[in-house]
């Protein structure tokens, strides 16, 4: 059992990371519509290959987030991030440490 403890931890730690790095990459993505960047630059190409479908998806799911010109499908995707990681992390995590408190009492 302390290994599916330390297992849960670690897909904890895992998800945490990747949610936390693909929130900033939301966030640069956003605030590079402000400028304009070059669209054939690797990087904004990158960024956009990664945020472009999950855009797309809350636009199509929830067309209100496109309104007048300004497009607030990264603050969507930014709260469902932060939905997620206050939901289901945190949720793993605890079940992971009462699995491991469980384990050290007996």
């Amino acid at each position: 059992m302390f290994v599916l403890a330390n297992t849960l931890n670690a897909i904890v730690v895992v998800l945490a990371s990747l949610f936390n790095i693909y929130f900033w990459i939301v966030i640069i993505s956003a605030v590079l519509t402000w400028v304009r960047p070059d669209p054939y630059n690797p990087i904004i190409r990158t960024l956009r290959a990664l945020t472009e479908p999950v855009f797309y998806r809350v636009r199509k799911w929830l067309p209100f987030t496109y309104m007048n010109g300004l497009d607030f499908s990264p603050v969507v995707v930014l709260l469902a991030i932060e939905l997620v990681n206050r939901i289901v992390i945190v949720s793993l995590s605890q079940y992971a440490d009462t699995l491991q408190r469980t384990l050290i009492s007996q």
